[in-house]
């Protein structure tokens, strides 16, 4: 999966301009990177083992981090100062564990089911935004997210026959990744956006390093390439995503990071052969009908 899926795994850098309709515009193309980046994640990990494919991606995520790092004011120095360390090796961990758990979903249960219920993120941050960072959560969105969780149980359908509990996945790796937003927000307080990003890749890399390294198996010459196109779509995405964000206001482009969604039935049913239930698709309306008016509100109270 995606590591910035709709926006949330990165601290948003600081706003420089309001062009609304290019920060459209790059929001819409990473999505669209990251919906490629999750299909060939999910061609690999259904060859080769999961950790070593997350760890490999790493590498060359961590790379870009720190070569940006080194191009900042003030150096990789500067960007790894922080006196919340062991806040910032949290969230790194944190992140590339939820990539494995989303990874590992898109072989057991595809592209489109994983992502049908992953989009439940957002509804799952506002609900935890209150005990975790002492946000207040007024009664409406407090409706928008139980009627979010009902398109949860539409598409997971717990009650329909034996259930498989494979379907939890995708809403596990959904719930690890609100709280690592939700933790990057609690670190932005203190620390500045190149600090985050610095050690959400630098920690995400020496952890998976460690566990990856023991998964080792080669690798055929064509699936070196799709790794090198892996590595390549994260930078671009995480790029197109900056860039974004620097281009025009968070609220505005947000609800266009559910084109992600699209683009990934899209690949999933030309690539790998899936189909839409429909119950997923009458879940995924309800899940992003809630989200965009959590979103809604959001940008109201704002």
């Amino acid at each position: 999966m995606s590591m910035v899926p709709q926006g949330k795994s990165l601290p948003q850098p600081r706003v420089q301009q309001n062009n609304v309709p290019l920060g459209i515009l790059l929001m819409i193309g990473a999505t669209i990177v990251f919906a490629l980046q999750d299909g060939i994640s999910r061609h690999l990990a259904g060859t080769y083992n999961t950790y070593m494919v997350v760890m490999v991606r790493y590498w060359f995520f961590a790379a870009f981090v720190v070569f940006l790092a080194a191009r900042a004011p003030g150096g990789i120095k500067e960007a790894a100062r922080t006196d919340q360390l062991w806040l910032q090796i949290f969230r790194g961990v944190l992140l590339v564990a939820e990539i494995c758990v989303a990874v590992y979903g898109f072989t057991v249960l595809g592209l489109i089911e994983s992502q049908a219920v992953f989009i439940c993120y957002p509804l799952l941050v506002a609900a935890l935004s209150g005990p975790v960072l002492g946000e207040s959560v007024g009664w409406r969105r407090w409706v928008a997210i139980g009627v979010g969780l009902i398109g949860v149980l539409v598409i997971l359908q717990p009650g329909m026959g034996v259930f498989n509990p494979a379907a939890v996945i995708p809403f596990i790796s959904a719930l690890m990744f609100a709280v690592y937003g939700l933790v990057t927000r609690y670190a932005a307080r203190r620390d500045s956006t190149a600090t985050s990003f610095f050690w959400t890749g630098v920690a995400g890399m020496v952890f998976m390093t460690a566990i990856g390294i023991w998964f080792w198996e080669p690798m055929s010459q064509g699936d070196w390439f799709w790794m090198a196109l892996l590595c390549v779509s994260g930078v671009t995405g995480h790029w197109l995503l900056i860039k974004c964000y620097e281009m025009a206001e968070a609220s505005a482009v947000q609800p266009f990071a559910y084109f992600h969604l699209i683009w990934a039935a899209m690949l999933g049913m030309a690539v790998f052969g899936e189909v839409i239930r429909t119950n997923v698709a009458i879940g995924a309306g309800i899940i992003i009908a809630a989200g965009l008016f959590t979103l809604w509100r959001e940008r109201v109270k704002g």
